[in-house]
């Protein structure tokens, strides 16, 4: 079972992150992070492979467009900075980039399984989780090689002080819905999570030794979902979310922390952790109001306003004409106040809640407490 969330929860936790970060001596086990994932991490590299213009995207915090999928931080920038570690650079990134503290393979639209099979369609990221894993073990050898001096690299000895994260899997996920459906969908899921450990193991082999899996999200709280998908009202819960795409999600969830928990058995020096981001954005996704929210299944920036704000027909930041009508999908005043950014991606000010939860280590399988391996930095 999937704990259930206290209202009061995330209030406590921020009390208690506080009063530990004010003890805070900038010392941490972790001198580098290197994260595997789709748009929920990435930081600007499907960007820096296919340069555009991202909109609003960014706006709360970088003031710009910054390559991320939200209105301003991610969970992986929140993390970075609780560990006293710079926002990590992209690896297709290659003006500006520091990659001291590690990179970040992330891309918008990236899947774990490989995109060239039938499974899929089209409009997804070339950069897998295998090419990812590739990226990172040609980025280990120009480490160990101590090439190219101007670039800005880690000592030779930075890999088994990291932490090694991975949030991705929701494409592999929500892109073939429409196509082959719930029961479609669940048939190969068993690979994507075998591809995740597998992957795990190449880099434990390549000196890993601390490795952070978060699972999928509730997409049957998307509000894009909610739109897009055909469903009756049976198949919405209490709360407006797609029971049957929330079952199907808890499904994976579970066949991955069992499969993590294997792993970790057979990997005993290694630290193999499931993280229940999950059960942190339905809280938030069904409770907004407890948790100083007060929006959970509407998108901030979007065209249509209603119960979703949001219109399959033009996407965040655009303005299209159709049939003679002006639809524009402009941002909200208040983001903080939202879950959903655009319908798909979580605002930053559920991504720091969820950063609270992960920080304080009792949504992780085992329980990892960052404050017993790193003096925590504030994240303002």
């Amino acid at each position: 079972m999937i704990p259930k969330v206290s209202a009061d929860f995330f209030v406590i936790v921020t009390i208690v992150l506080l009063c530990l970060f004010s003890l805070s001596h900038s010392e941490c086990n972790f001198k580098a992070i290197f994260n595997f994932g789709d748009s929920n991490s990435d930081t600007g590299g499907f960007y820096a492979a296919f340069p555009g213009e991202s909109g609003p995207y960014g706006m709360t915090y970088f003031k710009k467009p910054a390559g991320r999928a939200s209105d301003g931080r991610l969970i992986i920038d929140f993390l970075a900075q609780a560990l006293g570690l710079p926002f990590l650079s992209p690896y297709l990134q290659s003006i500006g980039s520091d990659y001291k503290h590690g990179a970040n393979y992330a891309t918008m639209a990236s899947t774990v399984l490989m995109p060239n099979t039938s499974l899929f369609v089209t409009g997804i990221s070339p950069f897998s989780l295998a090419i990812q894993l590739n990226q990172m073990k040609q980025f280990k050898t120009k480490v160990e090689e101590k090439v190219e001096q101007g670039i800005k690299l880690p000592s030779s000895d930075i890999f088994g002080n990291s932490l090694y994260t991975f949030y991705i899997g929701q494409n592999d996920f929500t892109f073939n819905l429409a196509v082959i459906g719930v029961g479609g969908v669940q048939e190969y899921l068993p690979q994507v999570v075998s591809q995740i450990v597998a992957t795990i193991k190449e880099l434990y082999n390549l000196g890993g030794r601390t490795f952070m899996v978060l699972n999928l999200a509730p997409v049957g709280c998307y509000p894009a979902f909610l739109v897009e998908f055909p469903h009756d009202s049976s198949n919405i819960d209490d709360f407006g979310c797609l029971i049957s795409y929330n079952n199907a999600v808890l499904n994976y969830n579970n066949m991955l922390k069992e499969t993590l928990k294997q792993t970790r058995e057979s990997l005993s020096d290694a630290s193999v952790i499931y993280v229940d981001t999950h059960s942190v954005l339905l809280e938030l996704f069904q409770h907004p109001t407890s948790h100083g929210l007060q929006y959970g299944t509407k998108a901030c920036c979007g065209y249509g306003g209603g119960d979703y704000n949001f219109d399959p027909k033009v996407s965040c930041g655009n303005t299209k004409e159709i049939n003679g009508s002006i639809m524009p999908a402009t941002t909200c005043n208040d983001p903080y106040n939202y879950v959903s950014w655009d319908g798909i991606h979580s605002t930053e000010a559920a991504n720091k809640l969820i950063t609270f939860a992960i920080l304080n280590g009792s949504f992780s399988d085992p329980p990892f407490i960052f404050q017993e391996h790193c003096d925590l930095q504030p994240i303002g």
